[in-house]
Order: C-alpha cells, then structure tokens, then sequence
C-alpha cells in the first residue's frame, strides 16, 4: 500500500506519468504480493513461524530503502518503479503467513475473532502508513539522505523519499521481535506434500471467489480510491482523508469474524454481499457527469461504507473458511478410519494452507481494483466501466452464497 501514497505524488516532485501508470504502480504490489502469499503460507508448518516471520520482514527493508533514493531522482525509469512496486507486494505475502502461523493458536469456536483481530490489525497498517505518510513528506526528517525538499506551488516543499524511509527504522525493530519474542509450535510442523492436497477441495476455489470480493475489494480500494478520487475531484486533497476508509475496514474485521462466531459466517456474509451490492449501485450517483459536477462528500460517504462492508466481509469469510475446512477434513479423515486425533491434527493442517492459499487468491483484488480504474479511465473518461463490475459482481457473490452455503445452512 506504500504506492497508493506515493504514486498520487510522484509527478509533483518532477516525474511525468499518466494517470494509468500512476494507478498500475499502485496495483502492481498486490500482484507478487498475492502470488508470494501462495508459498509464503505453506512455508510456516515447514520453517516454523518464527524464524519465517523474521526473515520475510527483514526482506522489506530492500525495497523501502530503494524506493526513497529513486523517488530523489527524476531520471528514474518507469520500470525501475514496476521492479520496486513488485518488491513492495512481498509485504502483503507476509501477511498470508501470519493468518497461517495463527490459525494454529486457537481453537474452532475462537478462530473467527482471533483471525479477525490478526487480519483487522493487519490492515490497520494501511491507513496508519495513508495516514503517516502525508505528514512526513511534509518535514525533511532524515537530513543529508534526503536531500533537498521539492519545491511545490504553494510554497511547501515535499520530501518524498520519507514515505518509504519512515518504515525502516519499525522493519527493523518487528525482525529483532520476531527472532527473539515469538515461537514455533511443534504441532504446526507439516511438509508440503501433506498440504498441497487442500487444492483439490472445491469449496477452496468457491470461497476463494467470496474471498476475493471482500479483501480483495479492500485491498484494492485502498490502493486506488486516492489516485480515483483525484481524477474525480482534483481540487480536493485526497490524503488528508483517504486513510479513514482503510481505518474503517480494518477495525470492521475483527467485528466481521466476532460477529461470524455469534450468529454464523454464512449468514453474515450473505448480508455483508447484500450492502456491498447497494453501496456500489449508489455511487455511481455522486460521480461528475454530463451536467453535474458530482459531490465528494456523497462520493466519500458511500465510498466509506465500501470500506465499511469489505472489512466485514473480509472478517466473515475467513471465518467460514476456517469451519468449512475444518468440518469438512475431519468428516473425511473419520469416514476413512482414521482417529479423532489425526482428524484433528489433519483439519488444523487444511484449515492454515486454505487460508493461505484464499488469501493469495483475494489479494489479486488489489490488482485488479486500480488497474479496472486506470483503464476505464484511459478509455472512456469516467471509472463508472469499471464500477458496473463490481456491481454485478457483488450480485453473483450473493447468489453463490446463498446457493452454495446459505440454503443448507437453514
């Protein structure tokens, strides 16, 4: 997400980009960051998740550092920011990790509030660094790295290379914590062989597709609804605001799962599927047009219950995957003769590589969210191409869910 507030400022500071490339750098980290997520997952029942965490936060240093001497100099190529952009994506893969190394904590009845609280915290780190970022490009803070100020019209100045320096120093800090402050447990331990069958379950690939419409819309607003917002009303400064939605959908998590474990995943998501397909109906309402100026407070507003819905959506599927394949691992371990306890063992093993492998699958949402922008952008003007999508998406995601889950829940 770092390139969500970096992209809206890079021409300000002596770059010239279109608008397309600006919303494809700001997609592009949830491309790798969703194809990592794949192996990133399956890794922690083999190296264990301390030593994994440790080693995948240290990574992200590289491109932070990177990025800060880059955006310094205007000779930098485009695809010297595609490169950059990919490595950014190998923070949402540690991601994957974490929601694998802890649905191993916690019991059935405690995995969709656990799970929530882990992923709600996680994404909280969107609108912290939409939040932060704004406010350090505006000091310059690291001295002779960072050189002189860009000067801006109005007077200020920008330091950009500040919104990807300012990590380093927590990077650091978060890989000495999980070497020395975190543990492995022995149960976790599973090869890859023992994990890879998972692929083969059908629910995996349908609540894959329900994952995908709630993280993934999440994801992918978060990356793109600063750069939209500005081509929609370039006369409103974008970031002093844009970190509220990804605030909001990151503290709806944990209450999306708490919810799922009072009143049923299926039940809530269908609901959450149900609002989601309304709001997006309603915002085409507030866009410029022909005639009308369009109105940003109604555009933020709607756009904030976006946020709002995908959070929570984001908290109840996750807890349906974690029941589903637990339910549905023990019935086949227990059908072949197998013991309660190989059930058990079984269904915490399928229950973490589903996890991660869903979550890769929802991360791609972030690519495809801002990319669906730019290009409908580029070609007809306006995102309403776009928008129309993910509104008939939203509607198929209620009748998968209805169809597939809801009508044998009753």
């Amino acid at each position: 997400m770092l390139f969500s507030a970096v992209a809206v400022n890079l021409n300000k500071v002596g770059f010239d980009f279109s608008t397309d490339q600006l919303f494809l750098l700001t997609a592009l980290p949830s491309v790798s960051g969703a194809i990592l997520r794949v192996p990133y997952s399956f890794v922690i029942p083999i190296f264990g998740g301390r030593r994994w965490t440790a080693i995948s936060t240290g990574l992200l240093i590289v491109p932070c550092l990177w990025l800060g001497y880059a955006v310094q100099d205007t000779s930098t190529t485009f695809n010297t920011f595609i490169i950059i952009s990919l490595l950014c994506g190998f923070a949402g893969a540690n991601f994957a990790s974490s929601m694998a190394n802890i649905s191993f904590f916690f019991p059935k009845a405690k995995q969709g509030g656990a799970l929530g609280i882990n992923g709600g915290l996680g994404n909280l780190g969107v609108s912290v660094m939409q939040l932060i970022a704004p406010l350090a490009i505006a000091i310059g803070m690291f001295g002779i790295f960072g050189g002189n100020g860009h000067p801006q019209p109005d007077g200020s100045q920008l330091w950009l290379e500040n919104a990807a320096w300012i990590w380093v120093p927590f990077l650091i800090i978060g890989t000495l914590a999980a070497w020395f402050g975190m543990n492995d447990l022995a149960a976790s331990k599973a090869s890859l062989s023992q994990q890879l069958p998972v692929l083969k379950r059908g629910h995996l690939w349908i609540l894959s597709l329900l994952y995908l419409a709630t993280f993934g819309s999440f994801i992918g607003f978060s990356a793109g609804f600063a750069m939209l917002s500005k081509t929609q009303f370039p006369d409103v400064v974008i970031l002093h605001y844009a970190f509220f939605g990804p605030f909001l959908g990151a503290l709806a998590r944990p209450a999306g799962g708490a919810l799922s474990d009072r009143f049923g995943g299926i039940r809530v998501t269908l609901i959450n599927f149900v609002l989601m397909a309304v709001f997006a109906g309603l915002l085409f309402l507030t866009l410029p047009g022909e005639g009308s100026q369009g109105s940003f407070i109604a555009f933020y507003s709607v756009f904030m219950l976006l946020f709002l819905t995908a959070g929570l959506g984001s908290g109840s599927t996750f807890q349906m995957i974690a029941v589903i394949f637990r339910k549905i691992t023990i019935e086949r371990v227990m059908a072949q003769g197998g013991s309660d306890r190989l059930a058990q063992r079984e269904a915490v093993t399928d229950s973490a590589a589903a996890l991660g492998f869903i979550s890769a699958i929802g991360a791609i949402g972030g690519f495809f969210i801002p990319k669906a922008f730019g290009t409908s952008l580029a070609m007809t003007g306006s995102p309403a191409g776009a928008m129309k999508l993910f509104l008939v998406f939203y509607i198929v995601c209620v009748a998968i869910t209805w169809l597939v889950y809801g009508r044998k829940a009753r």
